[in-house]
């Protein structure tokens, strides 16, 4: 029984946990490349098809583009799956893949205005989506010195989210959790002229919906507003896979210009669609990312 202050002991998660981490040092043990591509196959044969995720992506590419033949979703589906084993394995990665992040130099205007805000010491909101593996831009822009905190997410299973969250702090710049404390952490963060990766691509409820390839999905402004309340620049950004499935092209857009945190989302909506029309295969269409919408 829990005493309020821990919680409970749940067998099923710890046996998760268990098998997920046997796994993971099973693909520690393999040379890089080779352990990028078996956890890529691994997510795409094994355990994507078990827990749903491939059912949950094809439903999802389905709304999406109906007009597409079941062959090509299945592809996108599949390369979906691969690119977000890889990016579990990539993140548990620590030293192998900050080593290849530090060969990469960021491009476009929004790091020119990344380094104009660091050199004036403003806040710098970096804004993302699921996609490719974000934590290649975080790690080539920590090498090159900037302070990147990030924002993350309990999972529900406290096992795992303990070595979950150590992944996320070896890459260095700060992390907080979300909530009370987590918030007042990077707000601080920010004030002090850090600079914070946000993610926005998931399903909130009570938030606005707005269009998202053609379907409303439910998004959260708080990146918006946060620039808005802290005058931070607000970049798109993203880590786009290269087609030897290991390296990663980084790019950062122009800033959203300070308007209104809606217009301001459905600017960095807009830039994520590009990324997902161009590199269908690299965003996480496991997300029950519509669920909620309604315009």
């Amino acid at each position: 029984m829990s005493d309020g202050t821990n919680p409970p002991f749940r067998p099923d998660h710890f046996l998760v946990n268990l098998a997920a981490r046997g796994l993971i040092g099973l693909a520690l043990a393999l040379p890089y490349p080779w352990r990028v591509a078996f956890t890529g196959w691994l997510m795409r044969r094994v355990i994507g098809p078990f827990a749903g995720y491939g059912t949950r992506a094809r439903e999802n590419l389905a709304l999406i583009w109906p007009e597409k033949p079941d062959a090509e979703r299945d592809a996108i589906a599949e390369a979906a799956l691969d690119n977000a084993g890889r990016t579990l394995i990539e993140n548990y990665s620590t030293r192998a893949f900050t080593a290849r992040a530090r060969t990469i130099e960021p491009e476009g205007p929004g790091y020119g205005a990344l380094i104009a805000a660091r050199n004036d010491k403003r806040p710098v909101i970096l804004v993302s989506g699921h996609f490719g593996n974000y934590e290649a831009a975080r790690a080539a822009l920590v090498a090159r010195g900037f302070e990147i905190g990030g924002l993350y997410r309990n999972l529900s299973n406290r096992y795992f989210n303990a070595h979950y969250v150590r992944t996320m702090q070896a890459f260095g710049g700060p992390v907080f959790p979300q909530g009370r404390a987590g918030t007042a952490g990077f707000v601080r963060h920010l004030k002090e002229g850090g600079q914070l990766v946000l993610l926005f691509d998931q399903d909130v409820p009570g938030a606005p919906a707005m269009p998202f390839l053609g379907h409303p999905a439910r998004t959260a402004l708080s990146a918006a507003e946060l620039a808005l309340r802290l005058k931070a620049d607000l970049i798109p950004f993203f880590a786009i896979r290269q087609t030897d499935g290991l390296d990663f092209r980084v790019t950062l857009d122009t800033p959203v210009p300070h308007t209104d945190p809606e217009t301001m989302m459905r600017q960095v909506t807009q830039a994520l669609e590009r990324r997902v029309i161009a590199y269908p295969g690299q965003w996480f269409w496991i997300h029950r990312r519509w669920k909620g919408g309604n315009l």
